[in-house]
């Protein structure tokens, strides 16, 4: 993901979930960034390309230890 790309990623997690979560760009990968809380990461988010469209997709675990 390019620059500009993770910036807005990142405003619409802090508007819509916490202001505190920040999106970084993962190393020698284009197509996801990672998203932490503080120093805890929290998950990935994924870019999509289908039929001109541009969506994305966040996908977090939850280990059963942590409920």
């Amino acid at each position: 993901m390019k620059p500009d790309e993770i910036k807005k990623l990142e405003a619409y997690f802090k508007r819509i979930l916490n202001p505190q979560l920040v999106v970084k760009a993962r190393p020698r990968k284009d197509d996801s960034a990672e998203v932490y809380l503080g120093d805890e990461f929290l998950g990935v988010v994924y870019v999509d390309d289908e039929d001109g469209e541009r969506s994305y997709n966040f996908s977090m675990a939850i280990l059963d230890v942590d409920l």
